[in-house]
């Protein structure tokens, strides 16, 4: 895989492995059990995370997303959400390595899900969509552990290492 941005889609996508990974050995209850973060439980979380890559990856491939409600819940069953978790992941992974030259000097135009029309640059887009990926694994990360479950390791260094020991 060539450049950061897909160094960075390689991670997010073993990142997501670990952490979904952790997320099945959660009870019906823990993972939907309301615990104060912004999307209240690891469910919500979950799908507010696919939701986010998913209109991202829309206008990154010159399309649209249709607006909903950023808590809006994609997949009501945690092994539906984890194979689109890990469809798109893998799609991610694949756009990311082919990105032409010079895309991230480009900008991106896109209504937000507030209605508002604005246009931004990659250099800008790119970073904020990869930080928005750990920002809410994180704190799945902390939600796993309020409920007594380990968290998985999710540093990119040692998520990225061929030999995680």
């Amino acid at each position: 895989m060539d450049g950061i941005w897909g160094q960075y889609a390689r991670y997010n996508r073993l990142a997501n492995e670990k952490l979904y990974a952790a997320c099945a050995g959660l009870s019906g209850a823990e993972y939907r059990r309301d615990l104060g973060a912004f999307f209240g439980s690891v469910h919500g979380t979950l799908n507010h995370l696919l939701l986010g890559d998913r209109i991202w990856m829309a206008r990154f491939e010159g399309g649209s997303h249709v607006s909903t409600g950023l808590g809006a819940v994609q997949y009501e069953k945690f092994e539906a959400l984890r194979a689109e978790r890990e469809r798109l992941d893998r799609h991610m992974e694949q756009f990311f390595a082919t990105l032409p030259e010079g895309f991230e000097r480009g900008s991106v135009r896109y209504v937000n899900n507030s209605g508002f029309d604005t246009e931004d640059p990659w250099s800008v887009i790119l970073p904020h969509f990869f930080n928005h990926q750990t920002h809410h694994r994180a704190q799945v990360h902390t939600l796993l552990s309020q409920l007594g479950h380990k968290p998985p390791v999710l540093d990119l260094h040692r998520v990225l290492r061929p030999d995680p020991t």
